[in-house]
């Protein structure tokens, strides 16, 4: 009983160790126009780029589903039509074909492709969606995996939430996020939620093919290996005890 109890004891966590945001009261919060970007188009990145104009007979030639322009579809079909970003950061695109896309973020990219077809269609409207944004979850999670999401925008609190929030022995002091920046630099954040420091960095926007990881809070770690010792150890004394009672009869 008493090893059992101090097992308990020592997995109790404070609310200090849990409660996100702790000082949010007292903190100055920048304006999250300031924070929020136009996201970088990517090598393998997967595009929908549809194409309409006053005239819509004028821009079918430039949409790889005539007639469907700026109409909602199913993101599975929308992968399978859209454009693959190849390794030298071009697409293949209907009447212009290649175009460098690479580097350039979703805007850069629409005003580019206007300006090249404006030389053919008057006053086109350019919508470009990058379809397959993904981040992945891992560690002390309800829910770990990669999840797809294809707002241009999404924040960290909103990942988590698709994942199902940190689970209570989960670390939130240093939650490790690993970005994967378009010029193949890989940068290391450590962000703690128990502070507001971070939701003006831009931590505070997932990006594309972000890794975040979980860790396992001290008493998690302590009791990992010492639950499996005290059902072996019970398990022992449960074989003794029953063996001295039936000698003892």
């Amino acid at each position: 009983m008493i090893l059992l109890s101090g097992l308990l004891l020592s997995s109790c966590a404070t609310k200090k160790q849990i409660v996100y945001l702790q000082d949010v009261d007292e903190q100055t919060l920048v304006d999250v126009k300031e924070l929020s970007k136009h996201p970088i188009i990517q090598v393998n990145d997967i595009l929908d780029i549809k194409v309409g104009a006053i005239n819509p007979n004028s821009v079918i030639p430039f949409n790889r589903n005539p007639g469907e322009s700026f109409v909602p579809q199913r993101l599975e079909i929308l992968r399978l039509t859209g454009y693959v970003v190849d390794e030298n950061g071009n697409i293949e695109f209907p009447q212009l074909g290649k175009i460098n896309v690479g580097g350039k973020t979703t805007v850069e990219a629409e005003e580019y492709i206007k300006l090249l077809m404006s030389k053919e269609v008057v006053n086109p409207n350019i919508k470009l969606t990058i379809i397959n944004n993904k981040f992945t979850v891992h560690g002390e999670i309800a829910r770990p995996g990669t999840y797809e999401f294809i707002e241009e925008n999404l924040t960290l609190p909103q990942a988590l939430g698709m994942a199902g929030d940190l689970t209570i022995t989960g670390r939130r002091d240093n939650v490790l996020l690993i970005r994967h920046n378009p010029d193949g630099e890989r940068v290391v954040k450590r962000i703690d939620l128990t502070s507001s420091d971070w939701m003006n960095t831009d931590a505070y926007f997932i990006r594309q093919n972000d890794w975040i990881y979980i860790e396992p809070n001290q008493p998690k770690i302590k009791s990992a290996g010492f639950v499996s010792n005290v059902g072996t150890v019970s398990t022992v004394i449960s074989i003794i005890l029953s063996t001295i009672v039936l000698i003892t009869r």
